[in-house]
């Protein structure tokens, strides 16, 4: 990721459907190819499974290395830019392929609105294997169509294989290229991920309003006989409110900034009317700076949002992954959910040797213990030093844990609520 990350200083000019990068300079990543991701393999792999002439390949990879790819411009289904060969004026070349329909944005919206880490794993620049399941997405041999000016009718010519060499250092430095390769821009998606992604956000914290008792009018406005008691004050609510979100407006404050004001307020007034505590004073700056990022009612699309879990995050050394995720376990339980998310340790016998018998009783996967936590492929539970279980979730096999679901007491009841039985 470090070669993607160093492309990225080159910033392009753009508007939403048409993206003009200036020349990059060629680099290979350290086993010999020109992507350092997989998503960036991927487009490199759609050509070369396809190409009729290695030796063309070669070609082209060698005019990459030299730098004979000029500037690229990339617009929906369309990549193209000059390449130098052998004469002075350089040739026209362009890739195209398909852009991707209705019904493959809507599985991909849907798949990355899925789970907190694809939004993470975005905001990050990273694409999250999970994405390869939309079906047109990634391209796949025989998709890309190249052309060229020049009189070779190899296919592809040595020029058209330079470009995609080329291009491949763009998708690594930003997935959003390749987005815009299939279709839609990145402002486009990301107000639509920010969309779905608040709908999804309130429809899994909305609570039903506390039964308010009421006297009715009529007894308190009587002219005759006593007054009744007012009605005894409402309960604490489980958890603090949420601030609207409000569509942006150049005349007004930075919004993120009121929400951030809001939303603090509203979760130190919660814990003050339920405790009586300050929550704020013993955290450490990293608490702190998750506290922070976790009570903004969004989870990161907008770019003033993506701003703040990139300055939150670099001011503390961590990555806006790292953020996020911390973010999920402080929504998941607090400082304590933080804890379980960083601080694995060993709990003394009792309630965490018993958990294995009781899942294998209630007829669910088995577990591999260590330390606090146990673990299948994809699934894990945590249990933190409150005593109640933590539930993970992680791509099978990656060991990349996201906090998911409600802490329980019981961790039947942990992994039944992950599992949705």
């Amino acid at each position: 990721m470090n070669s993607a990350r160093a492309a990225r200083g080159a910033v392009p000019r753009h508007d939403d459907r048409r993206r003009s990068f200036p020349q990059v300079a060629p680099r290979e990543a350290p086993d010999g190819r020109f992507a350092a991701t997989w998503w960036g393999n991927a487009w490199v792999d759609a050509l070369e499974d396809t190409a009729l002439d290695p030796a063309r390949l070669a070609r082209g990879k060698a005019y990459a290395r030299r730098g004979n790819v000029d500037a690229i411009t990339v617009t929906p289904g369309r990549v193209v830019a000059y390449v130098h060969g052998s004469r002075t004026r350089p040739y026209r070349t362009e890739i195209r392929m398909r852009t991707l329909r209705d019904e493959g944005w809507e599985r991909f919206l849907d798949e990355a609105t899925a789970r907190p880490e694809h939004i993470a794993a975005l905001l990050d620049k990273d694409v999250p294997h999970a994405l390869e399941a939309v079906t047109g997405l990634l391209p796949a041999p025989g998709d890309l169509l190249p052309d060229c000016s020049c009189p070779d009718d190899g296919y592809p010519c040595k020029h058209a294989a330079a470009l995609c060499y080329q291009a491949a250092r763009l998708l690594d430095a930003d997935p959003f290229v390749l987005f815009l390769m299939r279709g839609r821009g990145e402002q486009e998606l990301l107000a639509e991920l920010t969309r779905r992604n608040a709908a999804r956000s309130a429809a899994e914290t909305t609570a039903a309003a506390p039964s308010m008792p009421t006297v009715p009018a009529r007894a308190v406005l009587a002219a005759t006989g006593p007054v009744p008691p007012p009605p005894p004050p409402l309960p604490v609510p489980d958890r603090p409110g949420r601030p609207a979100v409000f569509p942006p407006d150049p005349a007004a404050p930075d919004p993120l900034s009121l929400d951030l004001l809001a939303s603090e307020a509203a979760v130190r007034a919660h814990t003050f009317l339920a405790t009586g505590h300050d929550p704020v004073a013993a955290l450490t700056p990293w608490q702190d700076a998750v506290r922070l990022a976790a009570a903004h009612p969004g989870s990161g699309l907008t770019a003033s949002t993506r701003a703040l879990y990139r300055d939150l995050a670099q001011a503390l050394d961590r990555t806006p992954t790292d953020l996020a995720r911390a973010v999920a376990a402080w929504r998941q339980g607090g400082a304590a959910g933080l804890a379980v998310l960083e601080e694995p340790w060993d709990p003394p016998a009792g309630p965490f040797d018993r958990a294995r018998p009781a899942l294998i009783a209630a007829d669910l996967p088995a577990f591999r213990p260590w330390r606090n936590r146990l673990s299948t492929r994809s699934l894990q539970l945590r249990l933190g030093r409150d005593g109640l279980w933590y539930g993970y979730e992680s791509d099978a096999g990656r060991e990349d844990w996201w906090p998911r679901g409600a802490p329980d007491p019981d961790p039947v009841g942990t992994l039944t609520g992950l599992l949705g039985r």
